[in-house]
C-alpha cells in the first residue's frame, strides 16, 4: 500500500513537550498508517491475542501471531495473513503487510525483523528503509536509524520523509545540531510550503536554544 499523505495532525510546539511532540512528528513523517480503522481497534482492545506464531518467538501483541478466535473482517484478515505466510514463507507482501501492523501498533522488534525481511526479498524500497529507520529510532538505535535513512536518501534523493526522519534523530536523539541543520537545509528545499517542516525547523531551533542555556 503507498503511503503519500499525512493523517495524524501535528501537536502545538511547546519547549517543555518537544520530547512527545517529535515522536508525533515522526510519526507523521511516516505517511499514512496501514491499518483499517477494525483491525486498530481490535488489536488494541485485545493486544495479547494471538497463539502459534512465525517462526521466531513474536511478543504479545504481534499481529504476525495467529489470531484468537473470533469473528469480524478485520481478525479474518490477520488470520489469512497468517495462513499465506505459512503456505509460503518468502511472500514479500504478506511480510510487508505484516511489517506495517507490527509498527502500528509500536511492536518495534517485530517491525525490524519482519522489514528487514523484506528489504531482503525486494531490496532498494526507500518507503521501507525509512519504516525501518523509525523502528530502529523509536528503539533508540540511532545509529541503525540514520543508516536506513542514508541508505532511503542515496536511493531517492527527493524522498523528503527520509530527511525529516533523520532531523528528528540528528537534533532531538543526538543533539547534533550541526548535521541537523544539513539535512534540514535539504528537507526545506524539497519542501519548501510543507507546514509540518516549517513547524519541525521552529522545534529544533527552540531544542539547539535549550541545549545551549
Amino acid at each position: 500500500m503507498t503511503k503519500d499523505n499525512f493523517t495524524f495532525a501535528v501537536v502545538g510546539i511547546l519547549l517543555g513537550f518537544i520530547g512527545g511532540y517529535m515522536m508525533h512528528e515522526v510519526m507523521v513523517a511516516r505517511q499514512p498508517p496501514r491499518l483499517t480503522p477494525e483491525l486498530r481497534a481490535q488489536i488494541v482492545a485485545d493486544p495479547n491475542a494471538g497463539g502459534g506464531a512465525m517462526q521466531g518467538a513474536a511478543p504479545q501483541g504481534d499481529p504476525a501471531a495467529g489470531p484468537a478466535a473470533g469473528n469480524g473482517p478485520a481478525m479474518a484478515e490477520v488470520q489469512q495473513l497468517q495462513a499465506a505466510l505459512e503456505q509460503n514463507p518468502n511472500d514479500a507482501d504478506v511480510i510487508r503487510r505484516l511489517a506495517d501492523l507490527n509498527f502500528d501498533i509500536q511492536n518495534w522488534p517485530r517491525a525490524q525483523q519482519l522489514y528487514v525481511r523484506y528489504l531482503e526479498l525486494r531490496p532498494g524500497d526507500p518507503n521501507v528503509m525509512t519504516d525501518l529507520g523509525i523502528s530502529f529510532r523509536e528503539s533508540k538505535q540511532y545509529d541503525q536509524a540514520l543508516e536506513q535513512f542514508d541508505k532511503a536518501q542515496a536511493i531517492d534523493p527527493q524522498h523528503w520523509q527520509a530527511y525529516y526522519n533523520e532531523v528528528v534523530v540528528l537534533a532531538f536523539d543526538l543533539k547534533r545540531f550541526d548535521e541537523a541543520d544539513r539535512s534540514l537545509a535539504k528537507l526545506q528545499e524539497l519542501q519548501p510550503g510543507n507546514p509540518n517542516v516549517a513547524r519541525l525547523a521552529e522545534a529544533v531551533a527552540k531544542s539547539r536554544g535549550g541545549a545551549g542555556a
